[in-house]
């Protein structure tokens, strides 16, 4: 009798899932143990929810922002009083209340998909056992939702379990008026004041959208900026836009602490400044869900900070064990969490497979407007890893963008100063992540700026932007070349 080969999948995020599919495409007996419904975060309480309430903040956002200059008139504006009453509202337990369902559909679709290609989806808890059988399996303990447990077998492992929101001791969520990134769905009203501590992605899309439904918001930052981790051009806009529409950027400030007066909440700095707000969302990073899983001892390198070690085909140190998405600290997106997977599926089941490449990944960081990047970057230029040129062309040039009242963004490309080949760009703009895909083909596939330049593009457009900045840096290699 010919062997079936035996995968158990631990996490059933975009990590778990996707190689559950492919595992079970390539004829292995997939099983996937997860706790909370396959989706995980990035389903039920982070990606999705997130971009779902971000949607009607965009949508309020860009009626507010444009609807006068459009020429649009609303029955209830006041134009005579200085300050006219917002004219646009938003039910937030209506808003949110969408956001489960929708996040709860896309778990239910996802475990069809599962299911119907063959996998089998377990609700428990996995554990690795320390030893590898004679026959080279692994052992995964499951301790179910009822507390009874089951041991499966496995011919390789995939852990994908994800991470949780990291927590600063003197401010511990209560999910009522402190809040983490998971809670704030729980929301009914719309709170009037919103303290949020941490400008980093999470920190700096929950700021804004708020801002966009009506929050009075203050964003909290311990670094000089907004989005210290992304493209300086990029961050500097977004945070004039937020100032300009009214929100309170606090720079180089640190959260120490945040309580509970009654029904307001007070943070207070590292430098002794104690600010207060209705609400308070801690948007602080996060930890990998490694613990109690058994993992070092079955020989899984973990890093200091608790992510687990992988290379670049998703192999841990452990002989039959991968990992894949958040818990191992690669680079948090679902994209990239899905790649790993279906990498760790291929490669260990014989297909032929090209190891993980984080400069052709793109990402999206989902503000008003949107900051979405790929390849090589502008800190990669200035810190010496690679030798580019580069050109970046304002959006307040592009007719299409005159004509929608679009003042703020830009499109900024990268590209090799003797080829000209594009190595990297950035793209700020509303549906950034859109427009980034023309740039990440030619990342991808080693295109240069002239095959950009010379390909034709919608007149008027924003993704004319894209080939009008590839002209100018084109240019500007004809010159230096002549």
């Amino acid at each position: 009798m010919e062997h079936v080969t035996r995968i158990v999948i631990i996490g059933g995020g975009p990590g778990g899932y996707e190689a559950a599919l492919v595992g079970a495409q390539l004829g292995a007996e997939v099983t996937v143990v997860d706790c909370d419904g396959l989706g995980g975060a990035s389903v039920l309480t982070d990606c999705v929810p997130s971009k779902t309430l971000i949607a009607t903040a965009e949508v309020m956002t860009t009626f507010d922002s444009s609807h006068e200059e459009l020429g649009i008139i609303v029955a209830d504006d006041t134009p005579h009083i200085d300050t006219p009453a917002r004219i646009v509202g938003v039910d937030l337990g209506k808003v949110n209340r969408r956001v489960k369902r929708l996040a709860l559909a896309q778990s239910h679709d996802i475990t069809a998909s599962v299911t119907r290609a063959g996998g089998r989806v377990m609700r428990g808890r996995g554990r690795l056992e320390p030893a590898q059988a004679p026959d080279g399996s692994r052992r995964v303990v499951v301790t179910a939702i009822d507390g009874s447990s089951e041991t499966l077998t496995a011919d390789a492992v995939l852990i994908a379990t994800g991470a949780h929101p990291r927590e600063i001791p003197d401010a511990l969520p209560d999910g009522e008026r402190i809040l983490n990134w998971k809670q704030v769905y729980d929301l009914e009203e719309l709170p009037e004041e919103l303290i949020v501590v941490g400008s980093g992605v999470t920190g700096a899309e929950f700021a804004g959208a708020y801002q966009a439904l009506g929050s009075t918001v203050t964003l909290v930052s311990s670094r000089d900026r907004v989005l210290p981790g992304e493209d300086p051009d990029a961050a500097a806009v977004l945070e004039d836009v937020f100032r300009r529409r009214g929100m309170n950027v606090m720079a180089r400030s640190r959260a120490q602490s945040a309580k509970r007066v009654g029904d307001r909440v007070e943070v207070t700095l590292s430098d002794g400044r104690v600010i207060t707000g209705t609400h308070c969302l801690m948007a602080v990073g996060s930890i990998p869900n490694t613990a109690d899983m058994g993992l070092d001892e079955a020989g899984v390198r973990l890093k200091e900070s608790g992510h687990i070690w992988t290379d670049g085909v998703s192999r841990t140190t452990a002989p039959g064990v991968y990992a894949a998405g958040d818990c191992t600290g690669v680079l948090a997106l679902a994209s990239v969490a899905a790649m790993q997977g279906r990498i760790a599926m291929y490669h260990f089941l014989g297909s032929a497979v090209a190891p993980l490449d984080l400069k052709t990944v793109s990402a999206n960081v989902f503000t008003d407007p949107e900051i979405a990047t790929v390849g090589y970057s502008q800190a990669d230029m200035d810190g010496g890893l690679i030798d580019a040129r580069v050109v970046k062309l304002p959006l307040l040039r592009n007719p299409r963008a005159k004509m929608q009242g679009i003042r703020d963004g830009f499109v900024k490309i990268f590209c090799r100063p003797g080829t000209g080949i594009v190595v990297g760009g950035v793209v700020v703009s509303p549906r950034a992540s859109e427009l980034i895909h023309p740039i990440s083909i030619a990342v991808d596939n080693n295109m240069t700026v002239e095959q950009i330049a010379n390909t034709f593009t919608v007149y008027p457009s924003l993704s004319g932007s894209i080939a009008e900045t590839a002209r100018q840096l084109h240019a500007r290699k004809t010159q230096r070349e002549a």
